[in-house]
């Protein structure tokens, strides 16, 4: 029955829209659910479905000659509104066309006449109001006016850059002169919530409304603003992404057409990537670059900077070994081979292959040869990996101040590098080789950081399985590789550095050991690398001890060799001239190498007063030295002259202190009106270290007491004030200084009695050594005194 009542609704609608309106005081009412607020002076359509709005309707079009009331709802999601969900004001409209759709419903475009306030209920099947009409006073002043111009230009500026609204909608603000009429229409494309919108419907005034309008429309107008500047952004982003990508393709057309060098890097690069076996994190960091680099242009820096990267970690052995050698039998004939004496790396380096053979997990060991020049430290490390089987690399430290040559530079820059470490492994195109760091003593601290901190990390057991090159800036295992360091002292390497090495003292040759040496080890390998028939030369057994005692006084052999150079180039352009054969004799020598370069004298040719000879250890072996004092009319002060250091002049003090003890109160007068001297001969030459004390003593107390000190002694120790010997270091050196100066007898300190072990047994058998523990035993055996209380 219902909708038979509505299917001529559609018919009534215009014949009803010619009829003049005449607004009663009530009127059915149609409940809004929807954010659509109707303002007076517009056209709406709505949806009209639930029954009480239906029965409202059919009300309006049978008494109420089309009018309805209509009023939104406070809560559009109420299906069922009482009087209390609804707002008081609404607007009155007129139903100008209404239409039945598929579903059952009805569209319903409705023009709003007058505003209007309910004022109570007066039908229960359906709402149906006393209503109020609302009518607004104004005058149309400039003010409103203006305020008209305003809104018109800033809902331009809205609808510019809104795309809900069509421009169309600014033509019926364009002629509109009424200012309520002008301020409705605005406010019905006003955007804004339900409760903004209804607010403007309950304005009256139009002025009022429109300030409201034009608040609402400016805040959503500067949103719309930053939204249109992002989009541009965003667009013009898109556009050059775009773009970028059409280039790239038309570049690989035209790579592809001229024979595609490009791609074929590119090509060559990945299937190294993926067919070389790499380690997982180095094949992501490589994949990680390579795609950077597809997106580059080819002749930008940055792409040559990616192109070295990739070429550095392609290359680099990380999972590359050299199968090493276990036969000690064969590692035992290379050190013998190439080297005469030095047991104790011999021994060493056999024990850790010996390990090895038996665990080969276990961690290369870090070792530093210690010894003067010229004793075979970077040989010796040459042949522990001919003995190993493993490749032998070098690196100098002398004078090395920039850290970065061992960690590496960060690659912000083109022409970054990593540190010599890693480029020495790529050197060797295996992980495991022996990398001797030579010089390890005269690395050096700059502004640009601390070498030999930046090798802590290297030399550490524990680190440097994972040591991180700062342009690799990915773990490469260390661990493997056999670390050999050279020093000439110990005390220029910092304590952290030396705690991570196996410290291998290297002592100084004797000259057994170099003649040795010269006839079986330098000759051959002159001869060797000249391709010279050896027989042509014969060097005499007494020539070669005339070379290594009147014209060397090393500890090493490189001065030896130089010598041995130089007779075989004579003796080579002898027999260029014509001689068949040259034998080296002492007059030979002479002839080729000119008079004796050493020309100091071994020792005191007889006792002298006041000179007494002392031993001393330098960084090239150790060295005698006579200790010469006089004494003369004076006030007492005590002169020092020789170049002497700290130590030695505070050493000088004390044994002036304790000579003075010594001789007793009947001396105090005669320390008083005489002056001492005390000189060290080689003026030229820095002369420091704590072990001349008891030399100091001797030649002091020789002059106080006019008695002369045995030529044939030489001594070295420290004193106290109390007179008491101190333990010294460097005794093997300093012992074979004595041997080479053909001294007899030495006087050491008591605690250094197990050093002697370490010194040749040919050397030992010929000098008479006297351990000490007091002033008084030293002078008992250096002076020479007839009446034995001296």
């Amino acid at each position: 029955m219902k909708e038979k009542k509505f299917e001529k609704l559609e018919q009534k609608v215009a014949k009803l829209n010619e009829e003049e309106i005449e607004i009663p005081g009530e009127l059915p009412v149609i409940a809004m659910r929807s954010n659509v607020v109707v303002y007076p002076n517009t056209v709406v359509p709505f949806y009209v479905g639930r029954e009480k709005s239906l029965y409202a309707l059919e009300d309006s079009m049978e008494n109420y000659n089309q009018l309805l009331f209509v009023v939104n709802q406070k809560d559009p999601k109420i299906e069922e509104p009482k009087e209390i969900d609804l707002f008081k004001i609404g607007t009155v409209v007129k139903i100008m066309q209404i239409g039945k759709l598929p579903d059952g419903t009805f569209k319903v475009l409705v023009e709003g006449i007058s505003r209007a306030e309910w004022i109570k209920s007066i039908e229960k099947k359906y709402f149906k109001f006393k209503i109020k009409l609302l009518k607004s006073k104004y005058r149309k002043t400039k003010k409103l006016i203006a305020l008209m111009r305003v809104v018109r230009d800033e809902m331009q500026k809205y609808i510019q850059y809104s795309r809900k609204l069509p421009t169309e909608a600014l033509m019926f603000l364009e002629d509109m002169e009424d200012p309520d009429v002008f301020a409705d229409l605005a406010a019905s494309i006003c955007p804004g919530s339900l409760e903004e919108k209804q607010e403007l419907l309950e304005i009256l005034h139009p002025a009022r409304r429109l300030e409201k309008i034009l608040e609402l429309i400016s805040k959503e107008t500067e949103l719309l603003e930053i939204e249109h500047q992002l989009d541009q952004k965003v667009k013009k982003r898109i556009e050059k992404s775009q773009k970028e990508y059409f280039l790239r393709e038309k570049l690989r057309v035209i790579r592809e057409e001229l024979g595609g060098e490009e791609d074929a890097e590119i090509r060559e690069l990945e299937e190294k990537i993926e067919n070389d076996d790499l380690p997982d994190y180095v094949k992501e960091k490589a994949r990680f670059e390579l795609k950077r680099l597809e997106k580059m242009s080819p002749y930008s820096p940055e792409a040559n900077v990616i192109r070295n990267y990739l070429d550095w970690i392609l290359n680099l052995p990380w999972n590359k070994k050299t199968e090493e050698l276990s036969d000690l039998k064969i590692a035992k004939n290379v050190l013998e081979k190439h080297h005469f004496g030095l047991e104790e790396p011999k021994q060493r380096i056999l024990e850790f292959l010996a390990t090895r053979s038996v665990s080969k997990s276990m961690k290369a060991p870090i070792i530093c040869f210690v010894g003067p020049p010229g004793v075979g430290k970077t040989s010796l490390g040459r042949s522990i990996a001919e003995a190993l089987g493993r490749k032998f690399l070098r690196m100098s430290l002398g004078g090395l101040r920039d850290e970065a040559e061992i960690r590496g530079h960060r690659r912000t820059y083109v022409g970054a590098l990593p540190g010599r470490i890693i480029q020495l492994i790529r050197k060797a195109g295996v992980k495991n080789p022996v990398l001797l760091l030579d010089e390890i003593d005269k690395m050096g601290i700059s502004f640009q950081g601390d070498p030999a901190s930046a090798l802590l990390e290297v030399l550490d057991p524990e680190q440097n399985k994972d040591f991180v090159d700062l342009y690799l800036e990915l773990p490469f295992d260390l661990s493997e590789v056999l670390f050999i360091t050279t020093a000439n002292t110990l005390y220029n390497i910092p304590e952290p550095l030396k705690d991570r090495m196996e410290i291998i003292e290297i002592p100084s040759y004797t000259n057994v050991e170099k003649f040795h040496i010269a006839k079986d080890y330098i000759l051959p390998k002159i001869f060797n690398e000249l391709n010279f028939e050896r027989k042509k030369i014969v060097f005499r057994n007494d020539s070669i001890k005339q070379i290594i005692l009147e014209y060397t006084l090393e500890p090493g052999v490189r001065e030896l060799e130089r010598k041995l150079r130089t007779i075989v180039r004579k003796s080579i352009l002898e027999i260029v001239e014509g001689k068949e054969k040259v034998i080296i004799t002492t007059k030979k020598v002479k002839d080729y190498l000119g008079a004796p370069r050493i020309k100091e004298e071994n020792r005191l040719k007889k006792p002298t007063i006041g000179v007494s000879t002392g031993l001393a250890w330098t960084a090239y072996g150790g060295t005698t030295l006579f200790i010469e004092s006089i004494l003369f009319p004076g006030k007492g002060r005590l002169i020092l002259t020789g170049k002497l250091g700290e130590v030695m002049k505070e050493s000088a003090q004390i044994a002036f202190s304790l000579v003075k003890k010594l001789c007793g109160e009947e001396f105090t007068e005669f320390f008083e009106k005489n002056d001492i001297h005390i000189h060290v001969p080689e003026g030229a030459v820095p002369k420091d270290g704590p072990s001349a004390g008891v030399t100091l003593v001797t030649s002091l107390f020789s002059s106080v007491k006019k008695v002369p000190v045995d030529n044939n002694i030489a001594m070295t120790g420290e004193i106290t004030l109390r007179g008491r010997v101190l333990p010294v270091g460097g005794i093997k050196e300093k012992v074979l200084a004595a041997y080479r100066k053909g001294i007899k007898k030495i006087i050491l300190p008591y605690q250094n009695r197990y050093d002697i072990e370490k010194i040749p047994g040919e050397v030992r058998k010929d000098i008479k050594f006297v351990f000490v523990n007091t002033i008084d035993e030293v002078l008992r055996e250096a002076l020479i005194c007839e009446d034995k209380e001296c």
